[in-house]
């Protein structure tokens, strides 16, 4: 939607933003995140070669995505932060929306691959070392755990950061599963552990993955994110004061950490400026909505008709 500054044929546009926490404060999760799981990916390929342990290859493979898909909200969130150009007036928030859909897809085929191979291993079950895989497994499960404490602050309202997150839990759960196997496998010497484990972990890993696949979609095709409540919002613009009517309300993702905002709205008062402020700070305060426009249209106007050159677009 075109923002112009000062006055045009009437029209009065406000701008101003207000961030909350975007995905600055994220970017040292990342780094440290990504450190570690490479580590510790090396680790694993190694000890899973040495113990012929299919669960420590498997978890290491799936390792490797989620660094990957680290490296890929990495990257996003530092194009979240550049300003709008000639050619992406909203700037390139929107790429933390493809890098969740593309981390969501990367945990999905990972477990694929996963459970293709532990399919063909329970027929087969080879003997594994439990005491090795058992040592790898308690690393990996501190080294997971630990990184997606980094995202703990930004889960809940940054999908990009839920799907490093995601993923990171996942590989916590899936080390967590082959230590109980690794056990299993020491005590019992039941070698058919380490495969089936495998699968059940990996069955619960593509539930949570189909989630933030489904929800990165919506996003990108302008669906409303899920933490605003479209009819309180409809509500709560008609019971501003002044309002008499509310209509062509929309709201979308501009990033996973950004909404954005337009809508008219019929307005009988004497401080158009002061009723814009208010309105926008309270968004933003309220709903975490921070790039509003606002066409504000007198009463009288609105039942004249369009054509009427009183309707001001107030944009912020």
């Amino acid at each position: 939607m075109p923002h112009d500054h000062g006055h045009h044929h009437g029209h009065a546009h406000q701008h101003g933003h207000h961030h909350g926490m975007g995905p600055d404060g994220t970017l040292g999760a990342y780094r440290w995140a990504v450190g570690l799981n490479v580590a510790y990916v090396l680790v694993e390929i190694g000890a899973g070669l040495w113990a012929g342990s299919l669960a420590l290859l498997a978890d290491a493979a799936h390792n490797l995505t989620d660094v990957a898909g680290l490296l890929i909200a990495w990257l996003a969130a530092v194009l979240a932060r550049r300003a709008g150009t000639r050619r992406h007036t909203y700037g390139l928030g929107r790429a933390t929306i493809l890098a969740a859909l593309a981390n969501g897809t990367a945990i999905l085929v990972g477990v694929v691959l996963v459970v293709w191979h532990a399919i063909h291993r329970l027929s087969d079950p080879a003997e594994v070392p439990g005491g090795a895989v058992l040592a790898v497994s308690l690393i990996g499960v501190g080294i997971n755990a630990g990184s997606a404490l980094l995202f703990r602050g930004a889960h809940a309202h940054d999908l990009n950061a839920r799907g490093a997150f995601l993923h990171l839990v996942a590989d916590a759960a899936v080390s967590g599963a082959v230590v109980l196997a690794a056990i299993g496998m020491i005590w019992t010497g039941w070698h058919w552990l380490d495969p089936a484990v495998a699968i059940g972990v990996s069955v619960a890993i593509a539930w949570s993955a189909w989630g933030l696949v489904r929800e990165a979609l919506h996003l990108g095709m302008d669906g409303v994110p899920r933490d605003i409540d479209m009819a309180r919002l409809q509500r709560w613009l008609a019971d501003r004061p002044g309002v008499t009517d509310v209509h062509d309300l929309h709201v979308w993702a501009l990033s996973t950490t950004r909404s954005a905002l337009s809508v008219h709205l019929v307005w009988q008062g004497e401080d158009q400026d002061a009723f814009v402020r208010d309105l926008n700070r309270d968004l933003c305060a309220q709903f975490g909505i921070d790039h509003v426009t606002v066409q504000v249209e007198r009463a009288a106007c609105a039942m004249a008709g369009a054509e009427t050159p009183c309707a001001t677009p107030a944009h912020r």
